[in-house]
């Protein structure tokens, strides 16, 4: 069985566009976070000190979760030890937040040359009732060649190095890609340690029955393109069909379409006409592994990798899931008004 370590040093000569020192370092960070947050979800229904509500609003105007502020923390901390990263913005953060670590040379800050943006705790209304949530992240190299500033932070999506994310359930699971293909490695608490049990990972092709992840409860705010594809989805089709699916976890609706066969989305409303994720936080690492599983990721219309982002929290309509299926839906949003 390959430990994640080991995976990476074996698969070395893939890495072109950055070190496997590099890879390790960033890794560490973030197997080192997701450990204390697994630890913190599994007895969560001992204490009261990581449910229930901060009393903090974030910048999304959501209430946020004790459990959302200690990933949070967690992961901002432990990427600031490993003196690798040179900039992180957080979907619980308004602002970008610069490394400047003074214990660390002039020369040795100049190879910090990775930012980091992240989700530290997708699903948080899940937290309460012991459902699958979720970690998502995304590197890029920096633009910038002094001072970091917001564009190193505004890349569109195909400009990604690496991305993946963690889900918290019934095991603890961290699913990446660096261009080359999704693998899976499933934590071991016992060990402390992630070993490979999904490799290569794609979406299923040729499956009798697909499924659909949409929050149906919206229906009637939803735009006549996406109303017309769940009522196609409905349709018997002979021996194929589709069935409803919605965990209310993109992290976890996506990482069982991914395993089962399906397609998941997230429209824009009539409350929220720009959408509701989080073009850099959720969306651009989701279409990043969706791409590399075979699939597509769009807005309905555009491939979510070719988005030029113009602010950190920019929202934006999301579906994504196997071609096939994808193709489908986009026919029906251009065939609607």
């Amino acid at each position: 069985m390959y430990t994640l370590g080991e995976f990476i040093i074996e698969n070395r000569d893939s890495f072109s566009t950055h070190s496997i020192e590099a890879l390790l370092r960033l890794f560490s960070s973030i197997k080192l976070a997701s450990k204390a947050i697994h630890k913190e979800v599994n007895k969560a229904g001992l204490t009261k000190k990581i449910i229930g509500s901060s009393g903090i609003t974030n910048i999304q105007g959501e209430k946020q979760k004790k459990l959302d502020d200690f990933a949070h923390r967690t992961f901002i901390e432990s990427f600031k030890n490993r003196n690798i990263v040179c900039g992180i913005a957080s979907e619980e953060s308004k602002d970008y937040i610069i490394i400047n670590n003074k214990k660390n040379k002039k020369e040795d800050l100049l190879k910090n040359q990775y930012i980091v943006l992240i989700d530290p705790l997708d699903g948080s209304s899940n937290i309460d009732v012991n459902v699958s949530i979720g970690t998502i992240f995304s590197v890029y190299l920096r633009k910038s060649t002094h001072q970091i500033d917001v564009t190193d932070f505004l890349q569109k999506g195909n400009h990604q190095i690496l991305a993946g994310y963690i889900i918290y359930g019934s095991s603890t699971i961290l699913v990446y890609s660096t261009g080359n293909g999704v693998h899976g490695f499933t934590l071991d608490p016992s060990v402390g340690t992630f070993y490979l049990s999904h490799y290569n990972l794609s979406f299923p092709k040729n499956k009798r029955e697909q499924i659909y992840s949409i929050n149906e409860g919206n229906y009637e705010k939803f735009p006549d393109g996406i109303k017309k594809f769940i009522k196609y989805c409905q349709k018997k089709k002979g021996n194929y069909s589709y069935t409803a699916r919605y965990i209310g976890s993109l992290v976890g609706d996506f990482h069982r379409n991914l395993i089962q066969g399906g397609i998941y989305i997230y429209p824009k409303t009539a409350y929220h006409p720009k959408g509701k994720l989080r073009l850099l936080y959720e969306c651009n690492p989701m279409a990043f592994l969706a791409e590399q599983a075979g699939g597509i990721a769009s807005d309905g219309r555009r491939r979510i990798l070719d988005i030029k982002p113009k602010k950190l929290h920019q929202r934006t309509p999301f579906v994504c899931g196997p071609i096939d299926i994808v193709s489908k839906l986009e026919e029906f949003m251009k065939n609607s008004v």
